[in-house]
């Protein structure tokens, strides 16, 4: 009777285990078959090209013809409200033969690349409307305004333009940026309508 009892047993436990072993096995291969999915995406839903570094980070906006034709620049936002300024790549100073030749930030009243911005709170950063003169670029044959393009904080300029202008021809919407901007909300808000999106300037411009 004992010897029932425990072949009994014995098989129950073996069926338990069987059944185990089995719906690992299943769990298994559905792991096998959806991880391919999870990681790998539809090739019909990728984007032709990967977006940049830029339009992962930033919200695109341009100010085109800004005081003047063809003076077209650029504004990258910050999620944390950061505004990095910039020239097009249809700005007319780009037009002329050569490209740009020299970055000087001593205009107004005062040299840009004197700022020195300290603290949380931003100590000593300057205050400037969005048409406030930030550098002058120069080609071969002319010379051009940037300016702030939206009312702000100036936090930053990038000196190695000073010495590297060619960095404006090379990467202008990279290490070629011109200065970084704090704007306040409310005057961020009033900027905005103005500026149009990365989509509205190619379709104006007729860029790629």
């Amino acid at each position: 009777m004992s010897d029932r009892i425990t072949e009994e047993s014995n098989s129950s436990e073996t069926k338990e285990l069987e059944q185990k072993q089995d719906k690992q096995k299943k769990e298994e291969e559905y792991e096998d078959e959806e991880l391919p999915k999870l990681l790998l995406s539809d090739v019909q839903t990728l984007p032709s090209t990967p977006p940049s570094a830029v339009e992962s980070n930033f919200a695109i906006y341009f100010a085109l013809d800004f005081m003047k034709p063809r003076h077209d620049q650029y504004v990258y936002r910050h999620a944390n409200g950061l505004c990095v300024i910039g020239l097009a790549p249809s700005h007319v100073a780009f037009k002329d033969e050569g490209g740009i030749t020299s970055t000087d930030f001593n205009v107004g009243k005062s040299d840009r690349s004197g700022v020195k911005v300290t603290g949380k709170r931003k100590k000593n950063a300057q205050h400037f409307e969005s048409n406030t003169a930030l550098c002058k670029v120069s080609t071969k044959n002319d010379s051009y305004i940037v300016r702030c393009c939206v009312k702000g904080s100036l936090l930053e300029v990038n000196q190695q333009l000073i010495k590297q202008p060619e960095l404006l021809n090379a990467s202008a919407d990279r290490e070629g940026y011109i200065a970084i901007i704090m704007p306040k909300p409310v005057d961020w808000l009033k900027i905005k309508p103005s500026l149009v999106n990365l989509e509205e300037y190619k379709k104006l411009r007729e860029v790629s």
